[in-house]
């Protein structure tokens, strides 16, 4: 092999080396670069619940994700509420922490009922990209962002063909059994709703059906089969009027049929009244409602009740009183209502609930559920004696004068408090065919 020879495929080699080593080393110091940015780039706690927080760390990647709110620059709290369109209301509520405690911002976010879950997700998405960039813009890795609009915006205004009025139909049955038993159960709704921010308007029907039979036969080869069912459908009118921020006026009617009840046909009018301590606008984050209404109370009884009643005409009153609250250190709602009837007021019934869910400590946390009434107003109760298969299957109300449930949960997580990464191998779960979705932290 001649010297030139030689020379030239030295020249080539070296040509080739350039051409992959130059790009390569390129590629593993934009790595490094890119790696030395993210450090520096705020650790944002996401809180809120039924999100598809791997979808979010997957599509924003400019932040570092932290599992407790105590080791986060930024902590963004996402509420929602129904929106009179069948859709939801996100409130996402952007609070800086340690060095960014001077910037804070709420943004809005609305789906329609119509978009698919991954719509709605990207929807979601771009607001948070949107509310976390003012972080992002005080450190390094402000370098590499960039803000684009998606075509040109123009002035627009709401067009609503269908003038707010939202139709819902849903239906479900259900059928099981074995050799000695059958059960099956249907049940219907229709519902008609129009909500803009000066009126909400409610319409609905709905009728179910639940049946039981038994087949058995007795030591001495008596062959028997015992049935029982209940029947009930309700039509529920619901109108109020928004008098400012705080404000409220309406009435409720409702016209009923309930086997369970002992209640042949039932019909409520009621007219009410509604302050809030809080403006309406941030009804996603805190509330504290005082609702009063009369109500005029017509009942046809099926069966005489133990008060020798077939009817009544009554006059009853309810004040319910709620407070409920999103705040980063958890939520909590607490709900007190008393009722009477003014024809006689030992006639009453008083109910308290509560919800808590509560961050104690890193990574701890406490969930307390609880129900409590006191019941001094059950008029329609059938005098007649209660059959055994009444009283197994519950298929008629029974007196008492209370009841309660109450569930008390900690959930405690520790370890490492970055989660950027995203692994959905074997669908995230322990042997099932669970997917990516998450229900916040």
């Amino acid at each position: 092999m001649t010297m030139k020879k030689r020379a030239d495929i030295i020249l080539v080699g070296l040509s080739l080396f350039f051409l992959i080593a130059v790009p390569l080393v390129r590629s593993q110091q934009d790595a490094q670069n890119l790696d030395e940015l993210k450090k520096a780039a705020p650790k944002v706690f996401l809180d809120g619940t039924r999100l598809d927080i791997d979808y979010i760390r997957t599509e924003i990647t400019f932040v570092n994700y932290v599992r407790d709110r105590k080791e986060a620059d930024v902590h963004v709290l996402i509420t929602q509420q129904r929106t009179g369109g069948g859709g939801r209301e996100y409130t996402i509520t952007f609070i800086g922490l340690n060095t960014y405690e001077d910037l804070k911002n709420v943004l809005k976010f609305y789906s329609n009922r119509t978009e698919t879950e991954d719509e709605i997700r990207k929807g979601l998405v771009q607001i948070l990209k949107l509310g976390l960039a003012p972080y992002a813009a005080r450190t390094p890795i402000h370098k590499i962002l960039s803000l684009d609009i998606n075509g040109k915006v123009k002035p627009t205004s709401v067009v609503d063909k269908w003038d707010f009025w939202v139709f819902s139909f849903a239906t479900r049955g259900r059928l099981s059994g074995e050799e000695s038993r059958k059960y099956k159960s249907i049940f219907g709704n229709v519902s008609i709703n129009r909500v803009t921010p000066e009126s909400r308007l409610r319409l609905g029907f709905s009728a179910s059906l639940d049946e039981s039979e038994f087949d058995s036969e007795t030591e001495e080869g008596i062959y028997y089969k015992e049935k029982s069912s209940t029947k009930s459908s309700a039509f529920d009118g619901l109108y109020v009027k928004s008098l400012g921020e705080h404000w409220s006026a309406g009435a409720f009617v409702n016209l009923s049929h309930s086997t369970y009840s002992n209640i042949n046909f039932g019909s409520t009018v009621a007219p009410a009244v509604e302050y809030n301590f809080f403006p309406y606008s941030v009804s996603t984050r805190r509330q504290l409602r005082v609702l009063y209404r009369i109500g005029y109370n017509y009942s046809k009884y099926i069966e005489e009740t133990i008060r020798d009643k077939k009817m009544d005409r009554l006059l009853n009153e309810i004040l319910t009183i709620t407070l409920s609250l999103s705040e980063p250190w958890g939520n909590a709602e607490l709900s007190v209502e008393g009722s009477n009837y003014f024809k006689k007021f030992s006639y009453n019934r008083l109910r308290i609930s509560s919800n808590l869910s509560l961050r104690i400590l890193k990574g701890l946390a406490l969930t307390i559920d609880g129900r409590y009434a006191v019941i001094n107003d059950q008029l329609a109760l059938r005098k007649s004696e209660v059959s055994v298969a009444e009283l197994l299957l519950r298929r008629r109300e029974l007196p008492t004068e209370f009841n309660y449930s109450i569930s008390l949960g900690f959930s405690y997580t520790f370890g490492s408090v970055y989660s950027n990464v995203v692994n959905p191998r074997f669908g995230g779960g322990f042997g099932g065919p669970g997917g990516s979705r998450d229900y916040g932290f």
